[in-house]
């Protein structure tokens, strides 16, 4: 039976794709030093598409792209047919379900990072290194370019820049100024400004632009380690590639559970930054489920369940909150934030790692406390305490983040640490994935009280003195079943 190609008519291009003609494969091992990934960073305008159809591939091969449009950035960053899709900005991908990999496509704004092969190269490469092996290249742990947000203080913003000969510009920084403190590395290479790439200023222009920020400027820098990174895998210094540090706004994860009165707010559709539609959150009921996960009169959504929605319109949006049911998983940013990620063009959602992961709305309601890359002091062990609990004493990051996710299981009086980022103040301290938390700062928890409350927990006068007893590590899973058997068919999605 021929399988059914199914294609979103999101765009307004239309092209039928060209038959590859045949090449000879040259020897596996010229093949797999001469061939190596590519990366096609693309972008797209407003209301607009990348410009390429991605679909499902046979057996083990999962990401395709199967139709690239004529003129659109997908072709001009040379996406052809028949690439393997292997990353997604700073996510390997290439073992990943395919609804994963369109969700983080979708969900990475105007800018997305594609690390494609060619299918005679991956097919090669495969074969050589078996079906189990991750062909992406990938950057080390915690090397990636850093977006910073500097504030301007007594001693200004805190560096001066030097260029070379071939126009690329790097930062001197104060010691103790304010881009030190913004998380801006030693040695860094600027490579954007408010949003604007610097690659083809002058260092006038560059001077001026710096003078018309005012008291604020926001810097994507790469430090040495990533620029060498970046050159051996040749790889580009991509703002989508960019872990936020410090940023003056943040999306924000809202997990809701309806009430006898309902979710208590009311989604409407206007025209927010640009002229351009949203859906916007407005009349948040007092005291209703809503406002105690923390929304606000003004709120933007831009995801439900994780998935961005994003030039959808009304109807669909509303369509797939109420196919949630009950319980509500939302992303949102307010008006600051809105007007921050649309200045330098990424997409907020792809700064939730550095805030709140977007946890399932059927078993928990969380709040974040996000932890920057740099350790606090190493002051913060605590002995045990008897009756077989312990506690932990928390330093804020530069960045005012602890470095844990705290999660509140809905059905069961259990508040409960659910994740831990390594290297940071909790992991430091001793704080484990499963602790439940008992008192913090010597109140006494009971798992009842509201998200507003859990979520005032970043906000706390540090240090943070939590009292932890060990949780059953069956209590913090969920079990995924497996995919269902049956053919495999073809269907592809614009992007």
């Amino acid at each position: 039976m021929t399988p059914l190609v199914t294609t979103l008519p999101l765009g307004n291009h239309s092209l039928s794709p060209e038959t590859p003609q045949p090449c000879p494969a040259p020897p596996p091992s010229y093949l797999w030093a001469l061939a190596r990934p590519r990366f096609c960073l693309l972008s797209r305008e407003e209301g607009r598409d990348f410009g390429f159809h991605l679909q499902r591939g046979p057996g083990r091969v999962r990401h395709v792209v199967c139709w690239v449009e004529p003129g659109t950035s997908a072709q001009q960053q040379g996406l052809r047919e028949g690439d393997r899709i292997l990353g997604v900005n700073a996510h390997v991908v290439e073992h990943e379900d395919f609804e994963v990999v369109v969700r983080l496509v979708r969900a990475s704004g105007p800018r997305v990072l594609l690390t494609v092969w060619a299918q005679q190269a991956h097919d090669v490469a495969r074969a050589q290194q078996g079906d189990g092996a991750l062909l992406c290249p990938a950057l080390s742990q915690g090397v990636r370019p850093r977006l910073c947000h500097v504030v301007k203080d007594e001693g200004g913003f805190g560096f001066s820049v030097t260029h070379d000969h071939q126009g690329s510009f790097w930062l001197v920084l104060t010691a103790g100024g304010a881009a030190e403190r913004a998380g801006v590395p030693p040695g860094a290479r600027l490579l954007e400004v408010d949003g604007v790439s610097v690659e083809k200023f002058t260092h006038s222009r560059l001077s001026r632009k710096l003078w018309q920020s005012g008291e604020q400027v926001t810097l994507l820098v790469a430090g040495p380690e990533v620029e060498e990174q970046c050159r051996l895998l040749g790889m580009p210094l991509a703002a989508p590639l960019a872990e936020g540090w410090a940023l003056p706004s943040q999306p924000r994860c809202l997990h809701l559970e309806r009430g006898p009165q309902g979710f208590g707010f009311l989604l409407r559709e206007e025209k927010g930054l640009g002229g351009r539609l949203g859906q916007f959150l407005w009349d948040v009921d007092p005291g209703l489920p809503a406002e105690r996960a923390g929304m606000q009169a003004g709120d933007r959504l831009v995801a439900v369940a994780g998935e961005s929605v994003e030039g959808l319109g009304h109807e669909e949006t509303v369509s797939r909150i109420r196919a949630q049911g009950s319980r509500l998983s939302l992303t949102v940013v307010d008006p600051a934030a809105d007007r921050f990620f649309s200045m330098v063009r990424l997409s907020p959602l792809l700064f939730l790692e550095s805030t709140e992961a977007l946890a399932s709305p059927q078993s928990t309601c969380s709040a974040s406390l996000p932890e920057t890359k740099e350790p606090p002091p190493d002051d913060t062990a605590v002995p045990p305490v008897p009756g077989g609990s312990r506690l932990c004493l928390l330093y804020p990051g530069p960045g005012g983040g602890y470095g844990f996710r705290l999660s509140y299981v809905a059905d069961g009086p259990c508040l409960f640490v659910s994740q831990v980022t390594p290297g940071g103040s909790a992991a430091r301290a001793g704080l484990q994935r499963g602790d439940v938390i008992l008192e913090v700062n010597g109140d006494s928890v009971d798992g009842q009280g509201d998200l507003g409350r859990l979520q005032q927990l970043a906000e706390a006068e540090p240090p943070l003195c939590l009292k932890l007893a060990t949780r059953s590590p069956q209590g913090s899973e969920a079990r995924v079943p497996p995919e269902p058997a049956g053919e495999w068919a073809v269907a592809s999605d614009l992007l």
